[in-house]
């Protein structure tokens, strides 16, 4: 087949290499052998894997008596912290749906969300988020103090509700129901298995040889896929311990990096950005990591000038993924001992397989772009109460369509743009990223994002840049070097300063909010 890849071969490695039923079981073997092994370490204190099996069970029987079924779902706002993790597995063991919402988002969109998957209870992490606390407040919820969760935001019962049907096999039951951004338009809630997670924390763990000498550093929020399966689940699986920050500060990072002796940090090219952009600022040319073996980015796209100063800044090679929440999210990594040098995303994981779909829906040629579909393990069972939205991204063989443009080298990956963010400019194709890695490449561009416009039945292409403190570079300087970088129908027609983007949680830019900027900031220059 053209333009397609198979599945590596998924050797067996140690006793924890058979994946379990459920997701809360991958705590009972560390219990067993360490139980005074630390799991979780947040700034209020630590919880050991013996004292986190402890905190499951209380969260458990008290959700059981706040009314929670078995196909309820319990929304939890939240922030990072060690009762999150808690409560996710608690209400997993119910065979409840737990659905994981970061307490940092508005409060229409929190709404939006309670309103479509019709939670029978919604807890709030309230003792460790005054976010998740004003949402707690605005709900009218009841403050709770249990002895090892500590205090918790409780809703009221929702008795309206009806529970979902219990799968036969626990594997098959959902264990995390992730809501999108809707960056694109309403949210969709990915209706996540515990194979799927227990697959990805497996497959991510190994490819990073992760073990009990690890001191992971969750930085990404956990009410997001990466931050759920890859660091969470990850790190207990594989007996790791878990160094929960609710917010990411590059000058706290820093600091935990050398005090804490952490082994291992995964965050978005934002994060490693900023952290570059800070240590500049203070003349530091070489961080303090001394335990540090393993940095790695996901949640956006990484260009050349991200990873090579983050790369300076660590002395480690930088290493990249490719991931979406519908896959749990991992689909292609890059592996520890064949770093590259450079912006490809590896090879796909093992047991996941891909194949690129030119635009005439055909199979692209080889070497070629074409719109990635992936099957595997990994696949989300759909989106809740969408059947016609999942019907429209997986086929009857299991594939399911990324929305994103893609290309192979030999068996790496290469990400090459968004399937909607397709510019087509005087016939040809323009893929944003390629853009943004030309204006960040500029020693005074800190960040930038790339958007298409229509204007007189042509797509122009729209530049906008946030600059580094100080630079005294303008928008035309940044216009003229995109002119001598580009091919002439590649370069922005306009390109735009600003001093903030708007973005998600995990730093990632979103664009959608980019068009109506760009409109009114035009309409003002005319």
């Amino acid at each position: 087949m053209a333009n397609a890849m198979s599945v590596e071969k998924d050797p067996e490695k140690g006793p924890l290499s058979q994946i379990p039923q459920r997701i809360s079981q991958v705590v009972a073997p560390w219990t067993e052998r360490a139980p005074d092994r630390i799991a979780l370490v947040e700034s209020s204190g630590a919880w050991t894997f013996g004292q986190l099996a402890d905190a499951v069970a209380e969260a458990r029987s008290w959700l059981s008596d706040q009314g929670v079924r078995a196909g309820d779902r319990v929304m939890i706002v939240n922030e990072n912290c060690r009762a999150l993790v808690a409560l996710w597995l608690a209400t997993s063991e119910l065979d409840a749906w737990p659905v994981i919402v970061s307490a940092r988002l508005s409060d229409r969109e929190i709404d939006e969300i309670r309103d479509h998957c019709e939670p029978r209870r919604i807890i709030y992490t309230s003792a460790t988020s005054s976010a998740a606390k004003a949402h707690a407040a605005r709900h009218g919820a009841v403050e709770h103090e249990l002895s090892l969760l500590g205090r918790a935001g409780l809703g009221s019962l929702n008795d309206a509700t009806q529970p979902e049907p219990t799968e036969v096999e626990a594997a098959s039951r959902v264990a995390a129901l992730i809501y999108t951004s809707g960056t694109t338009g309403r949210p969709k809630g990915v209706m996540l298995r515990h194979s799927n997670l227990l697959f990805i924390a497996r497959v991510s763990g190994e490819i990073r040889s992760l073990g009990p000498q690890d001191r992971v550093y969750c930085l990404l929020p956990i009410a997001h896929i990466v931050g759920l399966s890859v660091l969470v689940l990850g790190a207990l699986m594989h007996g790791a311990a878990l160094y929960i920050e609710s917010r990411f500060n590059p000058v706290a990072a820093i600091a935990a990096l050398d005090r804490d002796r952490l082994t291992i940090m995964l965050g978005t090219p934002a994060m490693y950005s900023l952290i570059a952009e800070y240590a500049k600022q203070k003349g530091m040319t070489q961080l303090a990591a001394p335990a540090l073996r393993i940095i790695s980015a996901s949640g956006a796209p990484l260009d050349s000038a991200v990873k090579a100063a983050a790369e300076r800044l660590f002395g480690l090679p930088l290493h990249n993924g490719y991931g979406i929440s519908e896959c749990s999210p991992t689909v292609a990594q890059i592996r520890v001992d064949r770093p590259r040098a450079d912006c490809s995303v590896g090879p796909l994981l093992p047991g996941v397989e891909a194949r690129l779909v030119g635009l005439d829906g055909g199979e692209a040629p080889a070497g070629e772009v074409g719109e990635l579909w992936v099957r595997g393990p990994n696949i989300m069972k759909g989106y809740y109460r969408a059947p016609e939205e999942t019907a429209a991204v997986i086929d009857k063989d299991g594939w399911f369509n990324t929305r994103d443009l893609a290309r192979f080298e030999q068996d790496n990956l290469f990400i090459v743009g968004r399937t909607k963010e397709l510019i087509i400019r005087y016939g040809f194709n323009v893929y944003p990223a390629e853009i943004e890695a030309v204006l960040n490449a500029h020693p005074a561009v800190a960040q930038s994002a790339v958007i298409g416009r229509t204007a007189n039945g042509e797509e122009e292409v729209i530049a906008f840049v946030r600059l580094v403190p100080g630079a005294a570079a303008t928008v035309d300087d940044l216009s003229d070097y995109a002119t001598q970088s580009l091919a002439p129908y590649k370069r922005p027609s306009r390109v735009f300063a600003l001093d903030v983007f708007p973005a998600g949680p995990t730093g990632k830019i979103l664009k959608s909010q980019l068009a109506p900027l760009a409109e009114s900031m035009i309409a003002a220059k005319n």
